[in-house]
């Protein structure tokens, strides 16, 4: 190989990275603030809701339960990651996607984050919210069900080896009803035997015929209130000899 051969290979090999490797995307630094447990009592918002729109790097979320917090408003702006802002990817929240979030409210415009160019990209507006991606400030939720990084969990993990909670105990976790110790409890009970008590109780409130039918009350008392009057009048007669 000549000279100049083997220069013009040095040089190709050493512009090879810039020709074909693009830009890095900014990248922030943060660390670990903790799982659910420990973060959601630091935000101003917590919420169980669903996406319903997606703008630049901002998403809508129907409101479908506020946990703590909030003004009653049915829709709230959630504001993501863009630049070096250490909060999610809006791509992890697709439309119809279902979460438990906890948000803190933005409440002053930073230098630079707002471009007017592009509106739709930016630190978000004052009277919004942000989510962080510095702990487990999101659960991912399926009907009444959440799972994530709720206690105890691996830091950074978002997709945790647990059993599905119940939306209801994690509420009651955010009003101060319960301890920390009954979401982990519940995290690691075994989904079997969960299962088994569910419908044990349901078998207990409403019968074997509508074990799993909370209308089976509403159902009797329908049936009461349509019977004939001499059955009704004969009902009524024996409730009242029994109260004797």
């Amino acid at each position: 190989m000549t000279r100049a051969a083997a220069v013009t290979a040095l040089l190709a090999l050493a512009f090879a990275p810039v020709a074909f490797v693009p830009a890095a995307r900014a990248e922030c630094s943060c660390l670990w603030q903790g799982s659910f447990d420990e973060v959601q009592g630091d935000t101003d918002l917590v919420l169980s809701g669903t996406v319903i729109a997606t703008r630049g790097n901002s998403i809508d979320v129907y409101v479908d339960r506020e946990l703590r917090g909030g003004d009653g408003s049915k829709e709230v702006r959630v504001w993501l990651k863009t630049g070096d802002y250490c909060r999610p990817e809006v791509e992890a929240f697709p439309i119809g996607s279902q979460w438990v979030m906890a948000l803190h409210a933005i409440t002053e415009d930073v230098p630079g984050g707002f471009n007017p160019h592009t509106p739709n990209v930016s630190y978000g507006r004052i009277g919004d919210y942000q989510l962080s991606a510095c702990g487990g400030y999101w659960l991912s939720r399926t009907g009444d069900w959440v799972t994530g990084n709720l206690v105890d969990a691996p830091r950074w993990s978002r997709e945790v080896d647990m059993t599905p909670v119940m939306l209801d105990l994690v509420a009651a976790f955010v009003r101060g009803e319960v301890a920390a110790e009954a979401l982990l409890a519940a995290s690691q009970e075994d989904p079997t035997l969960r299962d088994l008590k569910l419908d044990t109780r349901s078998f207990l409130r409403y019968g074997p015929d509508d074990a799993e039918s909370p209308a089976a009350p509403a159902a009797q008392e329908t049936a009461q209130e349509t019977a004939p009057e001499d059955v009704q009048e004969n009902a009524h007669a024996r409730e009242e000899q029994n109260g004797d």
